[in-house]
């Protein structure tokens, strides 16, 4: 499913009722768009509000033409968040490892707060999701993460064992 020049194929969804009602500008799409250079292929964003039966079909879409898929927002406590309940709903693993370490480094900047975050990996289909909290410094976090682990996480999604890593 790569894209131009072999880089991998990302889509992003930014879960947020206000965004999606125009009672709030997007910020996330254009840093994503911007971060995302020279790393992935950047092949489409949606917005939609904060509901699990949009949620998920907005991933399932995207899972059948993206490698990775960005969900912003919806990570938190409140009964409004609720992109893991969508994720967890559709996906047939989870990935950890990626919200623990998204944890670990938001830590440095929002202390115990980041404690609260449940942002997490999924695959779906052949594609790796992760679920992020929707604010500008956590969103670049997790593209730091998936561009550190992207292309070990689809080897293994796609069966393709750590081929390139055994050389």
């Amino acid at each position: 499913m790569a894209g131009e020049g072999g880089l991998p194929k990302l889509a992003l969804i930014v879960t947020s009722d206000s965004v999606y009602s125009g009672r709030r500008r997007d910020e996330i799409t254009p840093l994503v768009a911007e971060i995302v250079r020279g790393f992935f292929e950047f092949v489409g964003s949606r917005v939609v509000p904060n509901r699990v039966e949009e949620i998920r079909a907005a991933v399932l879409e995207y899972s059948r033409i993206a490698d990775v898929i960005l969900v912003t927002g919806g990570t938190g406590l409140s009964p409004r968040d609720v992109s893991i309940e969508a994720l967890e709903s559709i996906a047939s693993k989870s990935v950890p490892g990626l919200g623990e370490e998204h944890r670990r480094r938001s830590y440095g900047k929002v202390g115990a707060r980041a404690l609260m975050s449940r942002s997490g990996g999924f695959v779906v289909g052949r594609a790796l999701v992760f679920a992020s909290p929707g604010n500008p410094d956590a969103v670049s976090i997790a593209l730091e993460i998936l561009a550190e682990t992207v292309e070990h996480c689809l080897e293994d999604i796609r069966g393709l064992g750590h081929v390139k890593h055994l050389r």
